[in-house]
C-alpha cells in the first residue's frame, strides 16, 4: 500500500508476528528498527537493536540509538509479549507480575519514551498488538487476557489525549496464530495436535492465523490512508471474534 516512507520501531521484532510486521512495513518503503531481547531481526530490518521492554533504561538506550542512526520514530508497533498456560487458581503473584510487566507495562514504557516526540512533531502512528483474549477471555490465560485488555484500554485513552497532535493509536487483536510462541505454549504430542485441531474448528475460516495476517492489518493502520482512524480495536481472527 503506497505510503510516505517513515522511520518505524517494532518491539518484539524478532518474534513470529513481530518479524512479519517488520517485513510488511519494509515492503511499504519504511525504514524499520527491529527491537528485541534476541538482538536480532529479519533481514528486511534497517536496524536490529537490543530492546528489553521490561527495563526503562534499555528502552531509553534503544530509542536513543535508533533515532541517532535513522532519525525520529514516526511509527511505533508494540508487539513484544509472552505468556504461558496456567489456571489462575494455580498461578502465583510472581507469575502475574512477569506477565503484566512485559505485556502491559512494556507497552507503557515504550510509548512514554517515543510518543512525546511524535506529539512535538505533529505526526505519529502507534499500533499495539493485543489479543482476542483481551476481548473475550481465554482459559488458562487469565492474567495475560487482563494485561492485554488493559493495553487496549490504555490505547483508547492515549488516542484521545494525542489525537489533536496528529498521532493515531490503535490496537490489533490477533486470534490463535501459528507462531513459535504458540508452539511453545502448546508443546508437542497427541494432546497438542488435538488442541490445534480444536482451535481450527472454532475459527469460522477453519484455519489458524498466520503472522502475515496481523502484519497486513498493521500495515494499513500505519499507512497514510488510515490517518482518520484512531482509538479502534481490530480483531484478526478469521471470524472467531466479531464485534
Amino acid at each position: 500500500m503506497p505510503s510516505t516512507s517513515r522511520i518505524a520501531l517494532v518491539t518484539g521484532g524478532a518474534g513470529g508476528i513481530g518479524s512479519a510486521i517488520v517485513r510488511a512495513l519494509a515492503a511499504d518503503g519504511h525504514r524499520v528498527i527491529a527491537g528485541d531481547i534476541a538482538d536480532a531481526g529479519p533481514p528486511e530490518a534497517a536496524l536490529p537493536i537490543h530492546l528489553d521492554v521490561t527495563d526503562s533504561a534499555s528502552v531509553d538506550e534503544a530509542v536513543t540509538r535508533a533515532e541517532r542512526e535513522l532519525g525520529p520514530i514516526e511509527i511505533l508497533v508494540n508487539t513484544a509479549g509472552w505468556d504461558e498456560f496456567h489456571l489462575f487458581l494455580e498461578s502465583d503473584e510472581s507469575f502475574w507480575d512477569g506477565i503484566i510487566d512485559l505485556n502491559y507495562k512494556g507497552c507503557l514504557r515504550v510509548c512514554r519514551r517515543v510518543v512525546p516526540g511524535m506529539v512535538e512533531r505533529g505526526y505519529g502512528r502507534v499500533v499495539n498488538i493485543s489479543s482476542d483474549a483481551a476481548r473475550v477471555g481465554s482459559s488458562q490465560e487469565a492474567v495475560y487476557a487482563g494485561a492485554k485488555a488493559a493495553q487496549v484500554a490504555f490505547g483508547k485513552t492515549l488516542a484521545r489525549e494525542v489525537a489533536k497532535s496528529g498521532v493515531t493509536v490503535n490496537s490489533v487483536c490477533p486470534g490463535p496464530t501459528e507462531t513459535p510462541l504458540l508452539d511453545g505454549m502448546l508443546g508437542a504430542g497427541e494432546a497438542s495436535a488435538k488442541m490445534v485441531e480444536a482451535l481450527r474448528r472454532a475459527v469460522p475460516m477453519r484455519r489458524l492465523g498466520q503472522p502475515e495476517d496481523t502484519a497486513a492489518a498493521v500495515a494499513f493502520l500505519t499507512s497514510d490512508a488510515a490517518g482518520y482512524i484512531t482509538g479502534q480495536t481490530l480483531s484478526v481472527s478469521g471470524g472467531l471474534t466479531m464485534a
